[in-house]
């Protein structure tokens, strides 16, 4: 972006063009491309939600650029920094890390561009970005409450975590730990590690785990996304353990994770409904764009999912 086109854009705020919540300039480049940086689209829950990005947006008549951050967040720097220099209307973003981008959504609202995230806060960020997404620490709490429902009599615990730095994590993490801290000193958290949201290492971090306890078993392994359970749940055939010796609670709700519940071999998953998230973050971006209309952040409630309850699963209808 042009030192002339920034000051451009500094002289026109001055005479009153119109502001919108969250940034600084409401989108005063006039453009109405809207791009969507996701941290990483390998991951299913990501995945989905691209999928309801895409819908939404055919139902509304725009047109959206997705981009792929590949969980790196020097990528999605330079990719949103690429999108304000094509001079872009609108970014949403699901951020790798949540302090690593603030400086870059920054620079783009002093451009008037609207910017909001989805599932992950951006944080200390000088313009605050509205959010969409679901209450992550409640989520985490949920997990643990029914640890300590399901072993009233204590319990050992592992906790295998997503992609560190992110909001998500830190927040479901904070969860889990209240959430024990509540139950009392019964329940002992064995090992807390991170398999960066990939299945593969949270299998590889499973066996060691397992390994490391030599023959023992923790009662629960609560991984803080689906992907990373379905790692886990084949450590735990692998080393001659059962579903029911070792409960595995995931969260993101995707159809693989409900397909295990509903045959018993996963004991919960945490919904969070990515699609409500990306659907209402662009249709808010749209009337930002369209109609000058104000953007106000949604927190979504969590729904811990078991069982007794997969017909409140929002993808309920993909599992076969």
């Amino acid at each position: 972006m042009s030192l002339n086109r920034r000051a451009l854009l500094a002289t026109g705020a001055a005479f009153g063009l119109a502001a919108l919540a969250g940034c600084s300039k409401g989108g005063n480049t006039g453009s109405q491309d809207i791009v969507v940086s996701f941290s990483d689209l390998s991951q299913p829950f990501f995945v989905a939600m691209r999928r309801d990005l895409e819908d939404e947006a055919q139902k509304l008549g725009v047109k959206v650029q997705v981009l792929d951050g590949q969980n790196n967040s020097s990528k999605q720097v330079s990719d949103l920094d690429a999108a304000g220099v094509q001079g872009v209307g609108a970014v949403i973003i699901a951020p790798t890390d949540s302090k690593a981008l603030a400086s870059e959504t920054d620079k783009l609202a002093d451009d008037g561009v609207i910017v909001v995230s989805v599932d992950r806060h951006i944080e200390n960020a000088k313009h605050p970005v509205p959010h969409f997404g679901a209450d992550n620490v409640a989520g985490g709490r949920a997990m643990a409450e029914w640890v300590v429902k399901t072993f009233p009599k204590g319990a050992k615990i592992v906790v295998i975590t997503n992609d560190p730095g992110s909001s998500s994590s830190i927040e479901r993490v904070k969860g889990v730990h209240e959430g024990f801290a509540a139950g009392g000193a019964s329940y002992f958290i064995v090992a807390e590690q991170t398999a960066n949201s990939k299945r593969d290492q949270a299998l590889t971090v499973t066996q060691n785990i397992l390994t490391s306890m030599g023959g023992q078993h923790p009662d629960a392994i609560l991984c803080l996304n689906d992907d990373m359970a379905m790692g886990a749940l084949e450590a735990i055939h692998g080393a001659g353990f059962t579903p029911q010796q070792i409960r595995v609670l995931g969260f993101d709700a995707i159809p693989e994770a409900l397909a295990r519940i509903k045959a018993g071999d996963m004991a919960a998953t945490v919904e969070q409904n990515p699609g409500e998230q990306i659907r209402t973050a662009l249709r808010q971006v749209v009337g930002a764009l369209r109609d000058k209309k104000a953007i106000a952040s949604q927190s979504l409630t969590p729904v811990l999912i078991t069982k007794d309850n997969l017909n409140q699963a929002s993808r309920i209808s993909e599992v076969k």
